[in-house]
């Protein structure tokens, strides 16, 4: 059964190959990149429906004329970019943080946090999969949360409460061997962790 979970993921990449050609190109793209005016209405007709969209439009072109005034810059460029240089540290330091936060960790040990807590041989592939359907419900939580507080409130959230989550869980790994059911609240923790991970970075 689980060759064929893993291979229906296919069927939707097959099905979207399959949509993607009836799709219209963006109108900002046809504007912007293409230079082509007639394409870009054509399309934002097909999007919006028919009526006056030539506020929108208007909107491309400003985008446009801002764009040509801009110069893209190289890789080195931008390392020495002083006006940038703050946007910078605060992307490496986001990304940094991302791939050190444990989550890798926790998907790597669960198998065996789940086995110490006596789930079944045959129960555990499938609580795994229940990780990631956490991991899946709480990134559409995010996307609503975040219109209503922001990115930075989320970002120092989720590291808090992460961080507070591998406290605990480093401490019921330590005491599980003299508390039974200290697995138990062990694996509570590692849902807990991933969907704060979710939810914040």
């Amino acid at each position: 059964l689980w060759p064929w979970l893993l291979a229906s993921s296919g069927l939707s990449a097959l099905f979207q190959l399959v949509i993607l050609p009836f799709f219209p190109d963006s109108p900002s793209y046809l504007l912007i990149q293409k230079g082509n005016e007639e394409a870009c209405r054509k399309a934002i007709r097909k999007l919006w429906g028919e009526g006056d969209h030539q506020a929108e439009i208007d909107d491309i072109m400003k985008e446009k004329a801002a764009m040509t005034g801009t110069k893209t810059l190289r890789v080195l460029e931008l390392i020495k970019e002083r006006s940038l240089r703050w946007q910078l540290y605060i992307l490496t330091t986001v990304i940094t943080t991302l791939q050190l936060c444990g989550i890798n960790a926790i998907y790597f040990y669960s198998f065996e946090v789940f086995h110490t807590a006596k789930f079944e041989e045959y129960l555990i592939p499938y609580v795994s999969l229940g990780i990631g359907l956490c991991e899946c419900l709480s990134s559409i939580v995010c996307s609503t949360l975040i219109e209503r507080f922001g990115r930075k409130v989320l970002l120092w959230g989720g590291y808090t409460l992460m961080c507070s989550v591998l406290a605990l869980l480093t401490m019921t790994l330590s005491l599980q061997h003299r508390f039974f059911w200290m697995h138990y609240f062990s694996v509570v923790l590692v849902f807990l962790f991933v969907i704060f991970y979710g939810i914040g970075p």
